[in-house]
C-alpha cells in the first residue's frame, strides 16, 4: 500500500515537472518562431489541464491555500472532487480538439481544408465549448460530494470526500450523459486515427516509391507531428479503457477498497504524466532549444 502510494506521487511528480516544462517551452518557441503551428495553442492547453490535474493528486498547492484561507472541508471536497472532473473531461476533449486539427492539417483539397485558413479562430471556439460542457456537465457533482462521515450509504472518491446516494432518476441521467460524452469524444478520437493510419500508409508507399527511384525520402514534419498525435490518442483510449473498467466495477459495488482507489489514480494519471514526455521528444523545435543550451 506504502509502496503504491510512493509510485503515484513519484509518477504526479515527473508529470508536473514534464507539463511545466512543455508549457515553458511553448512560450520559448512561440517567440521564437513567427509562425507557430496550429496544435501549439491545444498543446498549451492540454499541458495545463495535466498539470491542474497532478496538482490536484499531490494536493499541495491548492491544500496549502485552502488551509490559509480557512476553507471547510466539506467546501474543500466539493472544488477538489469537481475540478478534478472537470479536468479529466477537458483532457479527453482536448487530446480529441488534438487530433481533429492533425486531421484538418494534413487533409489535402478536401471538405476538411476549408478550415486551414482560420483554424486558430475555430480552435478557439472549440476550447470555449469544451470548457462550458464539462464546467456544466460536473456540475451536479458540487451538489453530492461530502466530506467522510459515519454514513453508510458513501461512495469514496478520495482520502477525505466522498459521493452521497443519488436518485436513482437523476443517477441514470448522469452516467446517461457521462457515457454519450465520452462516447462522442472517443468515437471523435477513433475517427481521427483511421484518418491518420491511411495518411501514414499513403505517405510510406510514397517514402517507398522515392526509394525505388534512387530519392532519398526525408521524414516530413506532417508525419513527424502525425505519429506523434496517433501515439497519444491510442495511449489515451488504452488507458481511458483500464480506467473506465476500474472505476465501473467500482461504482456498481457501490464501495471503494482502498488499494482500489490507488490503483485508480495511477493509472487515471498515467496519460497525464506520459502525454507531455511524448509532446517533448517529438518536437524539433523543443529538441533544438535543449540541443542550445
Amino acid at each position: 500500500m506504502l509502496s503504491l502510494k510512493n509510485v503515484s506521487f513519484f509518477q504526479a511528480g515527473i508529470g508536473i515537472l514534464a507539463n511545466a516544462s512543455l508549457l515553458v517551452f511553448h512560450i520559448i518557441t512561440r517567440h521564437n518562431f513567427h509562425r507557430p503551428r496550429p496544435t501549439d495553442i491545444t498543446i498549451c492547453q492540454l499541458a495545463f489541464v495535466h498539470l491542474v490535474m497532478l496538482l490536484i493528486k499531490l494536493d499541495i498547492s491548492f491544500a496549502n491555500m485552502f488551509i490559509s484561507l480557512d476553507f471547510p472541508i466539506e467546501l474543500k471536497c466539493k472544488i477538489f472532487f469537481y475540478l478534478s472532473r472537470v479536468m479529466r473531461g477537458l483532457s479527453m476533449s482536448t487530446t480529441c480538439l488534438l487530433s481533429i486539427i492533425q486531421v484538418i492539417t494534413i487533409s489535402p483539397n478536401s471538405y476538411l481544408s476549408r478550415f486551414k485558413p482560420k483554424l486558430t479562430k475555430h480552435v478557439l471556439i472549440a476550447f470555449s465549448c469544451i470548457w462550458s460542457l464539462n464546467l456544466c456537465s460536473n456540475s451536479i457533482l458540487v451538489i453530492y460530494t461530502v466530506a467522510h462521515s459515519n454514513r453508510t450509504n458513501l461512495l469514496n472518491v478520495s482520502k477525505y470526500c466522498s459521493l452521497s446516494s443519488m436518485n436513482s432518476v437523476i443517477k441514470k441521467l448522469f452516467f446517461m450523459l457521462g457515457l454519450s460524452q465520452s462516447a462522442f469524444f472517443v468515437g471523435l478520437m477513433l475517427l481521427s486515427s483511421m484518418y491518420m493510419v491511411i495518411f501514414l500508409c499513403s505517405h510510406q508507399r510514397k517514402s517507398e516509391y522515392l526509394h525505388s527511384m534512387s530519392i532519398s525520402p526525408r521524414i516530413s514534419p506532417a508525419k513527424r507531428a502525425t505519429h506523434t498525435v496517433l501515439v497519444l490518442v491510442s495511449f489515451f483510449v488504452i488507458m481511458y479503457c483500464v480506467d473506465i473498467t476500474i472505476s465501473s466495477f467500482s461504482t456498481v459495488l457501490w464501495k471503494y477498497d482502498p488499494v482500489v482507489l490507488d490503483i485508480q489514480s495511477l493509472v487515471g494519471n498515467v496519460y497525464a504524466s506520459v502525454s507531455p514526455l511524448v509532446l517533448i521528444s517529438s518536437d524539433k523545435r523543443i529538441i533544438d532549444i535543449l540541443k542550445k543550451t
